[in-house]
C-alpha cells in the first residue's frame, strides 16, 4: 500500500529501516551513531597547559631559531646604541654556515676579554625570563663585534688607515664618526695578522671604544676568535623601536673583491618557511596531475 503525505499505516509510530524492516518509536534508525560531544575543559584548567605550551615554544625558539640581546657598550656605535636589543639568527648555522666578512656577529668570551668589566646579578625573574628568551641574556658572557678577516685572510692596519682585507682597502661608512679606521697605539692598533683557520678577526665600528681583536694578541687564541664560539649574526635591531633597522653587510666588501660566497644568514629563516609553500605547490601539481 503506499503512503501518502498526510497518512498511511502508522504514521508517526513506526518508520521503516535502511532494510525496509519496520521500527517502532524510540528505536534508532540504522547506519552510523554521532558519538555524544566530549566535556570541555574550563579555561581556568586548559590555561596552565597553554602556558606551558607557550614557554616550551619560546624555549625552542631561543635555542634553535632567534635570540634577543642587549648591546651594554659603546664598541658597536653608530651602528649599535647602549640599550639596543638586536635579535641574533641561531638557525644558520645548523646549515652549516659560518660568519662571514662584515657580518655583525654575537660570540661567546673567546679567552677572558670581559675580566674586570661590571657585571650586574640578575634577579630571579631576569633569569627566568632570559631563559626562555623572552629577555636578552642575563648572565652569558657574550660579545657583538664586526667580522673584519675569515680563514686565510690578510688584515692589516698601517697609521690611521685606511683597514685593508689582502691588500684592498675598505671603504668603512660603519666607522663610528670622528673615529679612524686604525688607532695609533703600542697596544695593538698597528698590526698585520693572518686568520688561521677555524678562526676570525673582529673590530667594533667605534675603533677608539672597541677592546676587540686588536688588543687579545696575547692571549691564547692571539686575538683570533674560534668559529664554534660564534652564537649567531646579528640581523635587525628590534628595540627601540626608534632604532629599528636592519644589519645588511656592508658594499665595501663586495667592492673590495674580498667577500666570500653571500652567507645564509638570515636566509636560512626563509628556507624555513619556504620549504612549506614548495610542499604545498608540489601537492596541487601533483592533484591537478590525477
Amino acid at each position: 500500500m503506499g503512503l501518502g503525505t498526510n497518512g498511511g499505516a502508522g504514521v508517526g509510530n513506526s518508520a521503516v529501516g535502511a532494510d525496509g524492516s519496520p521500527q517502532t518509536e524510540g528505536e534508532e534508525p540504522d547506519g552510523p551513531r554521532r558519538p555524544k560531544a566530549g566535556k570541555h575543559r574550563s579555561f581556568w584548567k586548559e590555561l596552565p597547559i597553554l602556558i606551558g605550551v607557550a614557554l616550551v615554544l619560546a624555549l625552542l625558539i631561543k635555542t634553535f631559531l632567534v635570540q634577543a640581546f642587549s648591546i651594554p657598550s659603546e664598541s658597536m656605535q653608530n651602528t649599535l646604541q647602549p640599550g639596543d636589543r638586536v635579535l641574533v639568527d641561531k638557525l644558520t648555522p645548523w646549515f652549516g654556515s659560518e660568519p662571514g666578512r662584515g657580518e655583525v656577529v654575537v660570540f661567546h668570551d673567546p679567552a677572558n676579554w670581559l675580566a674586570g668589566e661590571p657585571h650586574s646579578a640578575p634577579n630571579v625573574v631576569q633569569k627566568v625570563l632570559s631563559f626562555i628568551g623572552v629577555m636578552p641574556s642575563a648572565n652569558e658572557q657574550d660579545l657583538i663585534k664586526r667580522v673584519i678577516g675569515v680563514a686565510g685572510d690578510t688584515v692589516e692596519c698601517k697609521g690611521t688607515g685606511p683597514l685593508k682585507v689582502n691588500g684592498k682597502a675598505l671603504v668603512e661608512p660603519y666607522v663610528h664618526p670622528g673615529s679612524t679606521p686604525c688607532t695609533v697605539d703600542d697596544l695593538g692598533g698597528q698590526f698585520k695578522v693572518t686568520v688561521p683557520n677555524g678562526k676570525m678577526w673582529v673590530m667594533g665600528d667605534n675603533r677608539q671604544k672597541s677592546a676587540d681583536s686588536r688588543y687579545h694578541q696575547n692571549d691564547k687564541n692571539h686575538g683570533f676568535v674560534p668559529v664554534d664560539e660564534a652564537v649567531g649574526r646579528a640581523f635587525v635591531v628590534a628595540w627601540p623601536v626608534s632604532h629599528w633597522a636592519t644589519l645588511p653587510v656592508p658594499d665595501t666588501f663586495d667592492q673590495t673583491g674580498v667577500n666570500a660566497a653571500p652567507a645564509l644568514a638570515p636566509g636560512a629563516l626563509s628556507l624555513a618557511g619556504a620549504v612549506p609553500a614548495v610542499l604545498v605547490r608540489r601537492r596541487r601539481i601533483s592533484g591537478r596531475r590525477d
